[in-house]
């Protein structure tokens, strides 16, 4: 039944598409990197050059620095049992942590990664990122919310496909100017204009973790993360790979080429 579940919301986005409006991408994998099979992967972004994971599970939820070459971590903390853990993004010299349902968020010393305070969230907590002036998280729900460092709202952003809403939003980067998102359940990242909340682009990611590397334990694709250089990562929750991609235009038709393909296409 899952996989049904999973098939039917794939279609039903990219059947979406017929339009001609929003753009579609396929990935083209350019190198690939050890990632650990343990880590539900919830928050996956670079800061200065490092790379960064917040994993969930309760019982086993961590934030950790990651040594790209290898998937290890060179840094890491636990959390308490009771705490399910979800997105994460630095912003203003602080690291700032989103909990599920406990209705809590963790603010941290970004260099340190010293404990700093936990701060009262209304929500439940699913993707982070930040566009370097606002945190902006995701619910679930189709709308994004902009927030300052004390998590107060600053504006909600409703999303729409082809104008309707478009729910399931998770894991969360800002790249070029978009918001990219992973919606749950599926092997969809969706593109978002930051001011209409208009889907502009979607990037499908079915194939990309190969069949024969699937376990029991392995879930669905939640990661993405830019780096300095502008190459773009994805991975999966509990997935054993790390993936650097590039966009492929999925369009017989190819227009003036965006700032995002740029830096997916120059190495």
């Amino acid at each position: 039944m899952k996989r049904l579940f999973l098939l039917l919301v794939f279609s039903l986005l990219l059947a979406a598409c017929g339009s001609g409006k929003v753009r579609r991408y396929g990935v083209e994998v350019v190198r690939t990197y050890p990632h650990d099979t343990g880590a539900y992967t919830q928050g996956l972004f670079f800061h200065h050059g490092v790379l960064y994971e917040s994993t969930g599970e309760y019982g086993a939820s961590s934030f950790r620095e990651v040594e790209l070459a290898s998937g290890k971590p060179l840094r890491r903390f636990n959390f308490d049992a009771q705490y399910f853990v979800e997105g994460s993004v630095m912003l203003d010299g602080k690291l700032y942590i989103l909990t599920w349902t406990n209705k809590k968020a963790f603010v941290y010393d970004a260099d340190s990664l010293r404990y700093l305070r936990t701060v009262r969230y209304p929500r439940e907590g699913w993707g982070l990122t930040t566009d370097g002036r606002s945190l902006i998280a995701s619910d679930g729900s189709s709308r994004l919310y902009f927030m300052d460092g004390d998590f107060k709202v600053r504006k909600t952003l409703r999303v729409t496909l082809d104008g309707k809403p478009l729910r399931l939003l998770n894991e969360l980067e800002w790249i070029d100017g978009r918001i990219w998102a992973n919606l749950y359940t599926s092997d969809v990242i969706a593109i978002i204009h930051p001011g209409s909340g208009r889907v502009e682009g979607l990037v499908d990611c079915s194939g990309l973790l190969d069949p024969s590397l699937r376990t029991p334990d392995t879930d669905v694709l939640n990661g993405i993360a830019l780096s300095p250089d502008g190459k773009i990562y994805l991975t999966g929750k509990n997935w054993p790979l790390l993936f650097e991609v590039r966009l492929k235009r999925r369009s017989s038709e190819r227009p003036a080429e965006t700032g995002t393909e740029r830096a997916a296409r120059c190495r």
